[in-house]
């Protein structure tokens, strides 16, 4: 089991720790699993409160044991109930805090209620900009796991192309490259922040069903098994000259790449070929232009408008009414990280260290969609990308 090296752990506390005395906090306490693993090493229900200086307390309610296993992080404390904290924090000769931090994009309002109870009458703010824009810039170790979690993901798309067949429906399909992600330690879920962000291992769909647009902010949906969990495979039988979408969020360690590849049973109609190959040079145009400095949203209004000068206004990101509002995405411990390539983030520049997917797609009702989507890392020597398969489309015999 690869366990979250100290180092790692110390120097996240000691930028955190810097950000806290900058905004002039006196602590912040997290609780969702996601920052909880960025900062302890495990996900042992409970919370972790962070001083501005000092070392951080983990309160752990279930499993204590477990913790001082996985987690490097000397103080860890069991405890019952969330009333117990202040003396447990008088225990290591730490104060109640005046202003504190929570995670306020993620943290449920009746579990809020309860601390507030604890802290008052302190001062509360909302942490969670800080903790996302931390974990935004990767340590080596961290972009060596994803390298790791890439491997997985062109394991997954020779699999499809092995037991890719007409007639067998998208489900069988997902299924089987579930069981190849899963041997190699996908843990079968992806982390997504997002309200209701829900989310398997992988995308796989095939034909009008990838054209399918679902509730999450994606560019592909998916028709999904059945409306309570409205996304991705269905039982759809696949057939012959229609495109099938492999989109994977590949995991080692806690760590996610995002891939998208496009597989077919003898070759694809031309409007759909053209499509895929607008994609690629979209693709190849962010990769031009992406460098320390660069905005965010020029970068993609710079890519969108290549996919508009090349016909696809109407099918960019999705098709008319149920467009994706971006094309590219962070990734680390969560799908959904920072930065976000969107007309929306006109203020926020690239920096060295940061990770993202960048996934330009096309996408006609009743035909399908089209597109690629790879995962990078913004290094000094410039962009390096992480995915490595084979980005023509496969054509499958």
């Amino acid at each position: 089991m690869n366990l979250t090296p100290k180092s790692e752990i110390d120097f996240r506390t000691s930028q955190l720790q810097k950000q806290l005395q900058a905004a002039d906090l006196d602590a912040a306490v997290f609780a969702q699993n996601a920052d909880l693993f960025y900062l302890t090493g495990t996900i042992q229900s409970g919370a972790l409160y962070v001083p501005a200086e000092g070392q951080p307390v983990y309160f752990v309610r279930k499993d204590v044991a477990r913790a001082r296993r996985e987690s490097p992080l000397e103080r860890i404390e069991g405890f019952s109930l969330l009333r117990d904290l202040p003396a447990g924090l008088a225990k290591f000769n730490l104060e109640l805090p005046k202003r504190v931090g929570f995670e306020f994009d993620v943290l449920p309002v009746a579990v809020f209620e309860r601390y507030r109870k604890i802290f008052d009458p302190a001062e509360y703010r909302d942490i969670s900009p800080v903790i996302k824009r931390l974990r935004m810039i990767k340590s080596n170790y961290e972009v060596e796991l994803m390298k790791v979690a890439a491997i997985q993901a062109d394991c997954v798309y020779r699999r499809a192309r092995e037991v890719l067949r007409a007639g067998m429906t998208d489900i069988e399909l997902a299924a089987a490259l579930e069981h190849t992600a899963r041997l190699d330690g996908h843990p079968g879920i992806i982390r997504m922040r997002s309200f209701n962000g829900e989310m398997l291992f992988a995308h796989v769909f095939s034909g009008p069903d990838s054209a399918v647009p679902a509730y999450l902010d994606t560019p592909l949906g998916g028709v999904g098994p059945h409306p309570s969990f409205g996304q991705g495979a269905s039982w759809r039988r696949i057939a012959e000259h229609e495109p099938v979408i492999i989109d994977t969020g590949s995991s080692a360690s806690g760590y996610l790449v995002d891939q998208t590849r496009v597989l077919s049973i003898g070759e694809l109609p031309e409007l759909l070929t053209r499509g895929y190959h607008d994609m690629l040079c979209v693709q190849d145009l962010m990769k031009k232009t992406v460098a320390p400095g660069v905005v965010w949203a020029d970068v993609y209004e710079t890519c969108r408008a290549l996919a508009e000068e090349l016909g696809h206004s109407d099918h960019f990101m999705g098709y008319t009414g149920s467009q994706a509002a971006f094309i590219g995405h962070g990734l680390g411990v969560e799908i959904d990280e920072f930065p976000i390539i969107a007309k929306s983030f006109s203020k926020d520049v690239f920096e060295v260290g940061m990770t993202f997917a960048f996934e330009p797609k096309v996408v006609f009702p009743n035909l399908g969609a089209v597109g690629i989507e790879n995962t990078f890392v913004l290094q000094p020597h410039g962009l390096e990308q992480l995915t490595f398969t084979d980005e023509a489309l496969g054509i499958v015999n």
